[in-house]
């Protein structure tokens, strides 16, 4: 059995990615303009990978990814990273971001302030530019003071972002700004 490669996934908000080794996800992709456009995109970031069918972990976690955007409240805490290579500061900021219940979000500040960097808001913020498990690492769920989005790098950007928010029921996503980023 192939232990690594990454694998194309249909979901209620558009066919998805993720890569996979012997030791946990090697990242997450949320849809891009089509499916072949997302798997140029996989075979870019992981060029050492191929196209193959998910081991047993990895379709376990496909489940629970769809589930989550078929509107279930799942956290994906279960679903393991490899986190070989993410930056300490990023791993930190993943890991409280991985903390936030669906249907529930932080600001960069907020974030920054559980890492005792209440300085740090601008920082998390590029941590969580650099993402490379969307959704897993629920960076959507975290958001900019007074009432705006932030930025999401996903493909459709904050409009994805507040999609992803509202198929969660977070209060905040009726109220949230696209302008003003």
């Amino acid at each position: 059995m192939v232990e690594a490669g990454f694998s194309l996934f249909e979901t209620a908000i558009g066919c998805c990615s993720l890569a996979f080794g012997p030791d946990g996800l090697l990242g997450v992709q949320l849809p891009d303009a089509s499916p072949a456009a997302l798997r140029r995109r996989m075979k870019r970031l992981f060029p050492h990978l191929s196209e193959q069918s998910p081991t047993p972990a990895a379709e376990a976690a496909i489940v629970a990814i769809r589930a989550l955007l078929a509107g279930e409240k799942r956290d994906l805490a279960e679903i393991r990273l490899d986190m070989r290579g993410i930056p300490e500061f990023n791993a930190a900021v993943y890991a409280i971001a991985r903390s936030i219940p669906p249907g529930d979000t932080l600001t960069y500040g907020e974030v920054a302030s559980r890492l005792d960097q209440p300085g740090a808001a601008q920082a998390v913020g590029q941590a969580l530019g650099q993402n490379p498990f969307t959704i897993v690492v629920p960076c959507h769920r975290v958001l900019a003071a007074n009432g705006r989005t932030g930025g999401f790098s996903a493909y459709g950007g904050t409009e994805t972002k507040m999609r992803m928010l509202r198929i969660e029921g977070a209060p905040a996503a009726a109220q949230l700004s696209l302008f003003g980023d």
